[in-house]
């Protein structure tokens, strides 16, 4: 559905997508993410054809991407977008809608994106985040194939983020592909059936959430133990880092095996648990290794 190749974008000395190759299949949800200046936000305006490569091509449905999204194959929530400020919610939906030959019913697309009582209201006095789901609206109103979101919970509360990836679920049981940059890794590790992590304009790790997190080599040990000796546990055989945590400790290790054995020997630690690197570990790794590079 989505092929990248090669892809290249330049923006004067600094390039901010580097031969990028990327393809996504029908019925994916694909996270993409990395830190500020990874090339996400560009990566996703070549693909939408909102600029173009420098070098490389980028084909939706195996079309240039300005075909597929005259037919409606694509919805897409930017970031920003300019939303005329004196039409009110319905009539900026309705608006979008006139635009595609074929369109879900307005008050269903209102509904689904939690704006149905804000209907009759002016978008110039609407919230950030009520305007970024006018935005999510938009992108539905076509009934699209392929929804590209690029960060699209910006701005919202708990609740909100709550009540969008709801609706989100409901679009992708019905086969949609999605494909979101978020920098909410909560997000990703929850909703997405494979991460895609850039970094410097590059893909650097491609996989499900748990492949990902397996970048991150090692296990945590969390244990209850007042007054402990941080150094000394730092010492411990297979321990990398040892951090406080009120009454408990967190221990780092790259063999925990050893350092569980070690820890039961020389301390009364209590309350022991032993778990997985999580994605966050894996994206602090991932950073951290383009930082030194």
């Amino acid at each position: 559905m989505i092929v990248l190749r090669n892809l290249v974008k330049r923006y004067g000395a600094v390039t901010a997508v580097d031969g990028l190759n990327l393809e996504i299949r029908s019925g994916e949800v694909v996270a993409l993410l990395g830190p500020n200046g990874a090339g996400k936000s560009t990566t996703i305006d070549l693909l939408l054809g909102l600029a173009r490569p420098d070098e490389g091509s980028a084909t939706l449905f195996g079309m240039p991407p300005a075909t597929a999204i005259a037919r409606g194959k694509v919805g897409a929530l930017l970031q920003s977008g300019g939303l005329l400020p004196d039409l009110t919610v319905a009539e900026i939906v309705e608006l979008t809608a006139s635009l595609h030959g074929k369109a879900r019913p307005v008050p269903e697309v209102l509904r689904r994106a939690g704006i149905a009582d804000l209907a009759k209201r002016r978008i110039a006095g609407l919230s950030g985040g009520q305007q970024q789901r006018v935005r999510f609206a938009m992108a539905l109103v076509a009934d699209p194939e392929l929804i590209v979101l690029d960060e699209p919970t910006t701005g919202l509360d708990p609740e909100a983020r709550r009540a969008f990836w709801s609706a989100m679920h409901e679009e992708t049981a019905q086969g949609r592909t999605v494909l979101f940059a978020t920098h909410y890794l909560d997000e990703a590790d929850a909703y997405a059936d494979r991460i895609v992590f850039m970094r410097a304009g590059k893909v650097v790790a491609d996989g499900t959430a748990s492949q990902i997190k397996g970048l991150a080599a090692g296990r945590t040990i969390r244990a209850t133990l007042p007054g402990a000796d941080l150094a000394a546990l730092a010492a411990l055989p297979g321990v990398d880092q040892a951090e406080g945590r009120g009454e408990a400790v967190l221990l780092t290790c790259h063999d925990s095996a050893a350092a569980l054995r070690a820890l039961l020997a020389a301390t009364d630690a209590r309350d022991i648990e032993v778990t997985g690197r999580g994605l966050e570990d894996a994206f602090v790794a991932l950073t951290l290794e383009g930082a030194a590079a």
